[in-house]
């Protein structure tokens, strides 16, 4: 038998999940994704080296499976095709950790309900995440299920950088930054030190995960410094359906002139903005780069901008920038995106080389910039995996 980690990463509208040999770093033993999940089910599972196991669609459109089914199936299908693997812990991604955790947990009962209670703070992810969790929990009885948080990496930022200017009461409630996507930018710092083992100490590196959600992170020798997103899932970038940043104001006048309410508000910032909402065809930006609509350019133009905007701004956090790290769908696989976003940063040494940014190189700068741009692909299981086999082996 192989003794083996689990890793389930369920989103809102996909899952994915992966699993790794307890021994030995990140051998990758099976893994998959579903998405459309509510929608269009459709399911992939390979092997280690890619081979497909399974590929699956959902036959009964009148009803449409939750996570907790999904991962029921999936454990089932894993039981029956992977027999001599011995699961001896499930590690899960989890949005959001509140002010508690800084590191990953072993999920206990006091655990599970500071999870629960942390679902008004990222409603979109967090129901998903512990629907997870409470699969995984009926199928391995007695397993240790550890809980790795999007939030913990930006746990350590100077206050200044995760307050806002509201009464400070409200901080102590825990009404502040938390920047998200941690796991992802986690794995990319690794990766970076690994091509560039000067960045580890004091390198000063820019990371984009660009993809359906978007955010920034400014990082300083592997340690977050910055993050686009604040409070909730929605701040920062515009990404495929959420809005980012916006005025509290356009707020108040929704409420006070339109008269919607916070179910109403909720619709439109997190699943009827972004670039579908701007574009008003689609959340995929290859389908943006690929029409004619004005509509279409003008919400490639706004994501590129504000793009470009954070960069330099994080590089103000920053003190000066030796990198910049593209990421997430968008980030590794948009040319235009990653073309446009970094034109005209010659001014704080940004030299990108056509040719290598078109046929996605790892490096996509000329050797003579001051500032090397790279495109990592993140690898969020791998991590989790990591911390899973750490903890349960402590």
């Amino acid at each position: 038998m192989t003794r083996a980690v689990l890793i389930v990463n369920a989103g809102s509208s996909s899952l994915k999940f992966a699993v790794y040999a307890a021994e030995g770093r990140r051998l990758r033993l099976a893994g998959g994704q579903l998405e459309g999940i509510g929608v269009h089910p459709h399911l992939t599972i390979r092997d280690e080296y890619g081979r497909h196991l399974l590929e699956w669609h959902w036959k009964e459109p009148d009803r449409l499976p939750g996570h907790d089914e999904v991962l029921t199936g999936i454990i089932q299908f894993l039981g029956e095709n992977l027999a001599d693997l011995d699961i001896v812990g499930v590690g899960h991604r989890v949005v959001h950790g509140g002010p508690v955790y800084e590191e990953p947990v072993i999920i206990d009962d006091t655990v599970m309900a500071d999870l629960i209670r942390f679902t008004t703070l990222a409603p979109l992810h967090q129901p998903h995440n512990i629907a997870g969790i409470r699969a995984a929990m009926a199928a391995f009885p007695g397993i240790p299920q550890v809980a790795c948080f999007d939030t913990a990496f930006h746990r350590r930022h100077p206050w200044v950088a995760d307050t806002y200017g509201l009464p400070y009461q409200l901080w102590e409630e825990g009404v502040r930054r938390y920047g998200f996507h941690g796991i992802s930018y986690e794995a990319v710092w690794e990766k970076l030190v690994d091509r560039e083992p000067e960045m580890a100490v004091t390198g000063r590196v820019v990371v984009a995960h660009l993809g359906s959600g978007a955010s920034m992170c400014a990082i300083l020798g592997g340690r977050s410094v910055g993050s686009t997103m604040g409070f909730s899932t929605v701040d920062g970038l515009p990404m495929g359906t959420r809005s980012g940043s916006v005025d509290p104001g356009v707020l108040l006048w929704m409420m006070q002139e339109k008269g919607w309410d916070a179910d109403k508000i909720t619709e439109v910032l997190y699943k009827q903005s972004g670039l579908k909402g701007m574009s008003g065809i689609s959340a995929d930006m290859r389908d943006l780069e690929g029409s004619d609509d004005p509509h279409a350019k003008r919400a490639i133009d706004f994501f590129v901008f504000r793009v470009k905007r954070e960069i330099c701004a994080m590089t103000s956090v920053l003190g000066g920038l030796d990198a910049v790290v593209f990421t997430g769908g968008i980030g590794e696989h948009s040319a235009l995106v990653r073309a446009r976003a970094t034109k005209g940063l010659d001014f704080l040494g940004v030299d990108v080389d056509p040719a290598a940014n078109a046929e996605h190189a790892a490096i996509i700068t000329r050797p003579t910039s001051k500032v090397t741009v790279h495109v990592i692909p993140t690898d969020e299981e791998g991590v989790i995996a990591e911390h899973t086999v750490q903890l349960i082996e402590d």
